[in-house]
């Protein structure tokens, strides 16, 4: 990091010129392009791969990864996705899946991989970072200026270990909310966890321009074993968070909500459905509305969805091994992929499910982003 670029950044901070982006992207919308889909995806034995679908069923980009990807995030503005890999590995890969080509592969650098999430800020002039520091095991957030050769900018504490997903407040573009699972790790341990009994996750509200720490909840004592791995932001500010539990309770909750200035509020499904997600939840989603979630359960083959004007669950559906979310432009309606290449579209307000017929069958990863 040098003075001048951090100075720089914080200015556009200041400046209000990083801001919401909201809806369609504008690179389809001008060209009225069916609303398309992208995921890291397994093809073969060792054969990982990147694609972006449309809703008709073929696929339109197949970009070859070095290994296994986590999450894809989408640039607002333009024909790109940032791949980034899958925990401790060490790429995010930069693709015009217009063009069909890499624009440019991060390397995390010596001493540091990533943690599988990335995220744009909202004008799309910086690629932001969720790191592991391997010397001491600490959680960094990285912010590269998004073009050229993706130069670091800014480098500060994630607020604890393990950072996994992170994502922007939309009314606040400041402010970065950090997931830190609290598992500590290490790359000659492959991905054994190594402090269980000590673990402390913590989602923390970080601001990018000062660096600092303006928010951090955990959970109570007795469920510091629950680690807070995934979530998801709305235009209330409201944080959604899915959870994987680490220790020996049955049925421990497994979903939970944040709000500015308040803790976290953990929430409970009926009880056979709390069983049912097998102590693990995949991926965390809001819907265009901001009012319902949804949370995939891959190892209980199962999609929960959530009512959060009222923080209540709402109802789920089967779905072998699903773990991928993404929203569509209908209230309460998400894309759902799966890693027996399944892809469905859902509304949880109708009811209504409908499979999305590909041309070709994949073993879909952990998420998803719609285009």
């Amino acid at each position: 990091m040098t003075a001048i670029n951090r100075r720089q950044f914080c200015q556009l901070l200041a400046a209000g010129t990083l801001l919401p982006s909201l809806g369609i992207s504008p690179v389809l919308a001008a060209n009225g392009q069916t609303p398309l889909f992208a995921s890291a995806a397994k093809a073969g034995d060792n054969d990982y791969r990147l694609y972006v679908a449309a809703a008709d069923g073929s696929l339109l980009l197949d970009h070859k990864l070095p290994t296994r990807a986590h999450h894809v995030e989408a640039h607002p503005h333009r024909p790109v996705l940032a791949c980034t890999a899958r925990r401790p590995d060490t790429f995010i890969d930069i693709v015009d899946y217009q063009q069909g080509k890499l624009i440019h592969r991060i390397a995390s650098g010596e001493g540091r991989h990533f943690f599988g999430h990335s995220v744009f800020t909202p004008d799309g002039e910086f690629l932001i970072s969720s790191e592991n520091n391997i010397k001491d095991g600490q959680g960094r957030i990285v912010i590269r200026r998004a073009s050229g050769l993706f130069t670091k900018v800014a480098d500060m504490p994630s607020g604890g270990i393990g950072p996994h997903e992170i994502k922007l407040l939309p009314a606040n573009s400041q402010t970065l909310m950090v997931a830190n699972g609290g598992i500590l790790t290490h790359p000659d341990k492959g991905r054994k966890k190594l402090n269980l009994d000590t673990m402390q996750p913590s989602l923390t509200a970080l601001n990018l321009r000062s660096g600092q720490i303006g928010e951090q909840q955990m959970l109570p004592a007795e469920h510091h074993q629950l680690s807070i791995r995934h979530i998801d932001t709305n235009l209330r500010n409201e944080t959604l968070i899915a959870l994987q539990y680490q220790g020996k309770e049955d049925n421990p909750p497994l979903v939970a909500v944040h709000r500015p200035g308040q803790p976290l509020k953990l929430l409970t499904a009926p009880e056979p459905v709390d069983i049912a997600m097998k102590r693990y939840c995949g991926s965390a989603r809001f819907d265009s509305s901001g009012q319902y979630a949804a949370v995939s359960s891959p190892r209980g083959n199962l999609i929960t969805f959530w009512d959060l004007q009222n923080d209540r669950y709402h109802s789920m559906i089967n779905s072998p091994d699903g773990c991928g979310l993404a929203a569509t432009g209908a209230a309460g309606e998400f894309i759902i992929t799966t890693g027996r290449g399944i892809c469905q579209q859902h509304n949880l307000i109708s009811g209504n499910t409908e499979r999305i017929s590909l041309a070709q069958r994949l073993a879909w990863d952990n998420h998803m982003v719609t285009l």
